[in-house]
């Protein structure tokens, strides 16, 4: 299915799609370096040389890292979906998203002296809608390979294992490929930008943003971020470019396309934005995420049957997903069916392997059986 045919002027990227003079900061913005993203300080060496400078094969040294970094009596880091912050930062606030997590451990295996490199995963498009635009998110994973002499003869069938903080992914053996550092540092950056935007600290977001454009100028998300950034402040020609040059890059990015739908419509220039919408919906029909993101948002209006059919139908093309099962839950609570929302409930306790999640899910459990005997 190709969007070759829909109306998206395939014209070269302008030379400017920059406004310097439209976001012009209060204060100095302070943008980590590359050499400050990756540093260690002096604990993280120590750390290395105590636990990984040995004759372990890189397989034991991935998991001794992974163990130090997530055991109890160690550092027991706590993923965050929003913290985005660099390898000193994540090793020492104890809380980070997968983004710094790889960065982190990347950095100490480097020091380690490990043959590392960043992948980027082929997650199925699962995104962040935030009423007026939806951001995508990627995901992004460490492979270590044995040896770490480079004139070393490559030998069939050489091992190779897979650093990745999200257990999701991790089970799903997405494909995925080799990324070039500098695209890691863009998609640092815009995360950083993104962040700053769901904040609505637009001259930060475009220092970001423009950054990580600078940094990896193919990296398409970053220019898509950049055009829900002019559409937020009122530029809406520069962020019809943007967009368009993102779909250039990456022809399938549908959230761009989406967000270009959004703002044709926003325009009233409708018979742009139709043909728009009815390919991207075309795609994402089979895609759980996508009916997980319209019964939240028939949720968010109240309209529970709506919700229920699309969590349901989540379900039925991957019945794995913890957050599913919440939803569901969350929905025959608020209908008052009480033993249906206890049976969701439990199905996500089953499903959830982060531990804090399922904390918080067996504490709504246990609500929810409380709830039932007040009402019997």
């Amino acid at each position: 299915q190709s969007n070759e045919n829909l109306h998206v002027s395939q014209i070269p990227p302008p030379k400017n799609l920059y406004l310097d003079n439209k976001f012009i900061p209060i204060y100095p913005v302070d943008i980590e370096t590359e050499q400050e993203i990756f540093q260690l300080d002096d604990d993280m060496r120590v750390m290395v040389q105590n636990k990984l400078v040995n004759n372990l094969s890189a397989q034991e040294k991935a998991r001794i890292l992974l163990e130090h970094l997530f055991n109890e009596e160690n550092i027991a880091l706590r993923y965050e979906g929003n913290a985005n912050v660099t390898a000193v930062g994540a090793y020492h606030s104890k809380t980070a998203n997968c983004m710094s997590l790889t960065i982190m451990a990347y950095a100490l295996a480097e020091e380690a002296g490990m043959n590392v490199s960043f992948q980027e995963v082929d997650v199925p498009e699962y995104w962040v809608r935030n009423g007026q635009y939806s951001m995508l998110t990627g995901h992004v994973n460490l492979l270590v390979r044995e040896g770490d002499d480079i004139n070393r003869r490559v030998v069939w069938g050489e091992k190779r294992t897979q650093i990745d903080f999200d257990p999701f992914v991790a089970r799903k053996r997405f494909p995925s490929h080799v990324i070039k550092k500098s695209t890691l540092i863009a998609m640092f950056y815009n995360n950083k930008g993104a962040e700053a935007l769901v904040n609505k600290n637009y001259p930060l977001a475009y220092q970001y943003l423009k950054k990580a454009t600078l940094t990896d100028n193919s990296f398409a998300s970053s220019w898509g971020n950049l055009g829900i950034l002019y559409k937020l402040s009122g530029h809406y020609e520069m962020a019809e470019k943007a967009y368009i040059h993102a779909i250039n890059l990456k022809k399938d990015s549908l959230s761009s396309l989406g967000n270009l739908a959004l703002l044709l419509k926003k325009q009233g220039r409708l018979n742009e934005a139709l043909p728009i919408e009815d390919y991207i919906h075309k795609i994402r029909v089979n895609n759980p995420y996508y009916h997980a993101l319209l019964a939240n948002e028939a949720f968010y209006r109240q309209s529970y049957q709506l919700a229920i059919q699309h969590y349901k139908k989540a379900i039925q093309l991957n019945d794995e997903q913890h957050e599913f099962y919440f939803g569901l839950a969350k929905v025959y609570y608020k209908q008052g069916k009480l033993k249906l929302s206890k049976k969701a409930m439990k199905k996500a306790v089953v499903l959830t392997r982060a531990k804090n999640t399922k904390k918080q899910y067996i504490a709504k459990l246990n609500f929810l059986k409380y709830q039932e005997t007040v009402h019997h």
